[in-house]
């Protein structure tokens, strides 16, 4: 049975679709999809921390599928700006658990990942799946997996 990890970029999942389609992702399909006659090593779900009880109940959602949700607090900065993004965390995470399994899949349209990509197939000789939306995913994200699959109304609630 193929092993595989999932890594979900959940900020920049939630502004792509919403963006895109103005619809919110349905985790539970994905799941269904991604995990079909695979092992799961993995799969975390990287978000950003606001305390409120709408988030709370969205994080016990991904509980229940089967994610283990990782939070970082939501930190706005004096001018106005938010920082709170977990690129590095996501790379650490995926690194290491490349070496264990067969695929990464990843939910993220950010370009930032696809060093991450290629240093897993590298190393590891570790495929990859990246999910995002079409239009907002950045090209040398797409280039870098070895397999891209869009985001479409099948994964959409």
């Amino acid at each position: 049975m193929e092993k595989i990890a999932i890594f979900v970029d959940v900020q920049n999942i939630y502004y792509t679709t919403r963006q895109q389609f103005n619809q919110q992702f349905n985790y539970r399909a994905f799941w269904t999809k991604a995990t079909a006659n695979k092992e799961v090593v993995a799969a975390y779900a990287y978000a950003i921390d606001r305390g409120d009880a709408k988030q709370r109940g969205f994080q016990n959602a991904l509980k229940n599928i089967g994610f283990q949700i990782k939070l970082k607090p939501y930190i706005q900065r004096k001018d106005g700006s938010a920082k709170g993004d977990w690129d590095v965390g996501i790379t650490l995470d995926a690194i290491e658990l490349a070496a264990t399994v067969d695929k990464v899949i990843l939910l993220s349209g950010d370009g930032d990942f696809d060093l991450l990509l290629h240093k897993a197939r590298e190393a590891y000789q570790t495929k990859s799946v990246v999910y995002g939306v079409n239009a907002l995913t950045a090209p040398s994200l797409i280039n870098a997996s070895d397999q891209f699959i869009a985001i479409s109304h099948d994964l959409l609630m």
